[in-house]
């Protein structure tokens, strides 16, 4: 029940009303909430609720200990081995999910459907910010075990801190009107962005061109690998705006993933953009566990190579995502050399025009390898794109719209989201569910039949 099938509208849509049916009883809500995790689970596999609910015990009974021991010298080694054990038991379910795919293949994906790096991840902020002292923690078995299996952002994220997650489950529930027309644009954008344009960019120039790029021009490949970086934002940012949107009508907020990727002038600036959440944890919860760089200045050039590798390889255990990985993490590093070089100056508009340019032109190499199945379909795109083939006969005047479309909600202000949400919030509810209804037409009519799984949902 992947969120973005009906059944999974469905079931959303009755967990919420009744949560708001028990807006006044907070034990209540977290416990209906709990239920709701847990069902939504188990319609993945029986077992994923018993899975999980024994690896959030765990990391619940450490935190507790992390709580009562002081943070102290004579303490230091005791607390390091509570914090230990915990990344164990979360590294250990997710190299599971990375792994078992090696060995049983198809198999893995019928027994174990979910993958639950999102969980692991979201889990270790709990025990690692206790340890650390740079969050709270909470006595509430119940507290605990809602918000580390928040059902809305289990899939594919946006990954939340769980003690932030605690404080607001800890709040007295409150919808307003604005919160939730904002909600309910959230939903319908991320509908739009993945039915309409990453699926059809998908089935009907991507897919086709990375399947067999021999047969197609180089500029046949360009174009593809172009739709792919469309492609792959839409589908994400998609499922982000469907994740907010059903965690603000729980009340809840949850960040943002996304903040217009391709309009970046650095890598470094990139990763400030793109994947937000994710690229945070990289560098809260690796970046800054490595030694400090005061004492090892290399550090700030080789750090950027281990944590951008490690993030290649939680995306699969293979040589595309390691070269994904490495070729930005060579980019952060080359970026860092050279602004310590050069040292800081304001760039122009001209100057950052043109870094634009040329970052989106090294993200969209590095998607190459990221979309390709094996290395040897890599270097085929890399070799047709260069093969100087100029060909169009395969791309049809609907997928040039299509692309154009695409291209042309990048420019969107920022302002226009923010203040269509207020306008929308004041409309009266008959209003906003006519809307809602009129987006699911427009879906269903030009979006055509079936869908495919949100790419992230993968990872």
């Amino acid at each position: 029940m992947l969120p973005l099938s009906p059944a999974y509208f469905a079931f959303a849509a009755v967990a919420i009303t009744l949560y708001w049916l028990c807006y006044r009883w907070t034990a209540g809500r977290l416990v209906l909430l709990l239920a709701t995790n847990f069902f939504f689970l188990a319609r993945f596999a029986w077992f994923y609720p018993l899975l999980l609910l024994a690896a959030a015990s765990i990391d619940f009974r450490i935190g507790l200990e992390l709580q009562e021991l002081p943070r102290r010298p004579d303490f230091a080694r005791r607390r390091r081995q509570f914090v230990t054990l915990s990344i164990l038991v979360n590294i250990g379910l997710l190299s599971a999910t990375k792994l078992l795919p090696l060995a049983y293949d198809q198999l893995y994906h019928w027994i174990l459907p979910l993958s639950l790096s999102f969980y692991c991840f979201q889990s270790l902020t709990y025990t690692i910010d206790l340890y650390r002292g740079t969050n709270p923690g909470t006595r509430s078995y119940l507290e605990h075990l809602t918000a580390a299996t928040l059902f809305s952002v289990i899939v594919a994220g946006p990954i939340n801190r769980v003690a932030d997650l605690i404080k607001q489950l800890r709040k007295p529930f409150s919808l307003t009107t604005t919160d939730g027309g904002r909600a309910l644009l959230l939903i319908a954008s991320g509908l739009l962005k993945k039915l309409l344009v990453a699926d059809f960019l998908s089935e009907n120039v991507v897919n086709r061109i990375f399947d067999t790029p021999t047969l197609y021009s180089g500029a046949e490949v360009l174009f593809g690998v172009y739709c792919y970086a469309l492609q792959i934002y839409f589908d994400f940012s998609g499922y982000t705006d469907i994740a907010m949107g059903v965690s603000q009508l729980l009340g809840i907020t949850v960040p943002d993933n996304f903040n217009r990727p391709y309009w970046s002038a650095s890598i470094q600036e990139f990763w400030q953009r793109w994947h937000i959440t994710f690229s945070h944890w990289l560098r809260d919860y690796v970046y800054f566990s490595l030694p400090s760089t005061r004492k090892r200045k290399w550090g700030n050039y080789v750090y950027p190579l281990i944590v951008m590798l490690l993030g290649g390889l939680w995306h699969g255990v293979g040589w595309t995502f390691i070269a994904w990985g490495l070729l930005h993490g060579a980019a952060l590093s080359a970026e860092r050399a050279f602004s310590v070089w050069r040292g800081k100056s304001k760039p122009t508009a001209w100057t950052r025009g043109i870094s634009i340019f040329c970052t989106f032109q090294f993200v969209c190499l590095a998607w190459i390898f990221f979309r390709s199945p094996d290395i040897g379909t890599a270097w085929a795109v890399l070799a047709r794109i260069f093969s100087g083939t100029f060909g169009v006969n395969n791309i049809s005047l609907l997928m040039v719209a299509w692309f154009i479309v695409a291209i042309a909600l990048q420019f969107i202000p920022t302002n226009w989201f923010p203040q269509a949400v207020e306008r929308f919030g004041r409309t009266p509810f008959v209003v906003q569910g006519a809307t809602m209804a009129a987006v699911i037409l427009v879906i269903e009519m030009m979006a055509g039949r079936g869908s495919t799984s949100f790419v992230y949902s993968n990872f």
